[in-house]
C-alpha cells in the first residue's frame, strides 16, 4: 500500500479533505477547487436563478462545473446547487489523476469522490445521532462517489426528516443530487418514509446503492460497500 498524505483545505464556507499518494496531487486538487468555485461564483453572479432554483434548469455550455451540476440535477429532479459539493469533488479528483497519482480522494462537505488502488475507509456523520461516526464503509471498488443528505443535521436544504440518506454511485455529483432527492421524500411514518426514499433513489439511473437512517430504523437497497465499525 502507498503511504497516503491527508490535508484539510478550507475555501470560504467549503471545508475539504484531500487524500493522495503524491504531494503534487494534493496541490492539483486545491487549485482545482479554487478554480471551479471561482468560475461557479462568476456564473452565478450573472445567472442568479442558478443559485436559487429548487428545480432543474437548462444546462449552460460553460463553465464546466455549472454544466455538470445542471445535467446531474436534471436526472434527480432537483435544483443544480444540490450538486455543488459533488461536482467540485469529482473535478478535483480528475485533476489529481492528471498528475499521475494512484490515490485521489476529495471530500467536500461530506460528499466524497474517490479513485484508489487500495481500500479506503470512510465514516458516516449524522449530527448527534447514536450511530453518528460509529459506523462507516470500506470502499474497495472505484471510481466511487458517496453522498449523504440529512433533514436534521445538514446545513444544506432538505424537505425531509431523515437522519441520513446515503447514496453510492460511480461519481460524487450524481450521488450528491440523488441523496438530496431521497432526503426530500423521507418523512412521516418511518417504514413508509424509508420505502419512499428507496423507491425514489432506485428510479434514477446510475444509482448503485442506498442506505437510509430514519426514526431509529435503517433501510438499504442495491450494492453498498462493506459496513465497518468506527472506533
Amino acid at each position: 500500500m502507498s503511504i497516503l498524505i491527508k490535508e484539510k483545505f478550507t475555501l470560504k464556507e467549503s471545508v475539504c479533505t484531500i487524500i493522495s499518494d503524491k504531494p503534487s496531487s494534493i496541490e492539483a486538487a486545491k487549485e482545482s477547487i479554487r478554480r471551479n468555485y471561482r468560475e461557479l461564483e462568476l456564473y452565478v453572479r450573472a445567472n442568479p436563478k442558478f443559485l436559487h432554483t429548487l428545480t432543474p434548469i437548462p444546462a449552460p455550455n460553460k463553465p464546466l462545473v455549472a454544466n455538470l451540476m445542471a445535467e446531474a440535477a436534471e436526472k434527480a429532479g432537483v435544483g443544480p446547487m444540490a450538486a455543488v459539493a459533488g461536482a467540485i469533488a469529482d473535478l478535483a479528483v480528475q485533476d489529481m489523476l492528471a498528475t499521475g497519482c494512484k490515490v485521489a480522494i476529495v471530500e467536500d462537505g461530506g460528499e466524497i469522490s474517490a479513485i484508489a488502488n487500495q481500500p479506503i475507509d470512510v465514516a458516516v456523520a449524522a449530527g448527534e445521532e447514536p450511530l453518528s461516526k460509529r459506523f462507516g464503509f470500506r470502499l474497495t471498488e472505484f471510481p466511487i462517489g458517496v453522498a449523504t443528505s440529512s433533514g436534521r443535521f445538514s446545513h444544506a436544504l432538505s424537505f425531509g426528516e431523515a437522519e441520513a440518506a446515503i447514496v453510492f454511485c460511480k461519481n460524487a455529483i450524481l450521488a450528491d443530487v440523488v441523496a438530496t432527492a431521497i432526503g426530500n421524500v423521507v418523512k412521516g411514518e418511518v417504514n413508509q418514509g424509508i420505502r419512499a426514499g428507496i423507491n425514489k433513489g432506485l428510479s434514477i439511473k446510475g444509482v448503485d446503492g442506498i442506505m437510509i437512517v430514519y426514526g431509529g430504523e435503517v433501510g438499504t437497497a442495491g450494492q453498498i460497500p462493506k459496513i465497518i465499525k468506527v472506533t
